[in-house]
């Protein structure tokens, strides 16, 4: 089976989809999930460096095409520590 690599959306990093984070925005809630779920997905390293791109440039908005709310940043933040 081919392995499943996937892109960083901050640092444009191409890895393994297993060494990211995953942020789904549901199909056709809309709601947004950590991990699992269908539906539009970004993908983020677990890094400082990336987040914060992520988070300045509202770079997770731009990509699942809809709004964040700060509640799924602050979930990212506390994994990082």
């Amino acid at each position: 089976m081919k392995p499943n690599y996937r892109r960083c959306i901050s640092c444009r990093r191409l890895a393994l989809k297993q060494e990211f984070w995953q942020i789904v925005r549901l199909y056709p809630s809309g709601k947004l999930q950590l991990d699992r779920g269908m539906g539009r997905s970004a993908y983020i390293c677990p890094q400082v460096d990336c987040l914060q791109a992520a988070q300045k440039k509202n770079r997770l908005g731009r990509s699942l095409r809809t709004s964040i709310p700060p509640a799924i940043y602050d979930t990212l933040w506390q994994r990082l520590n």
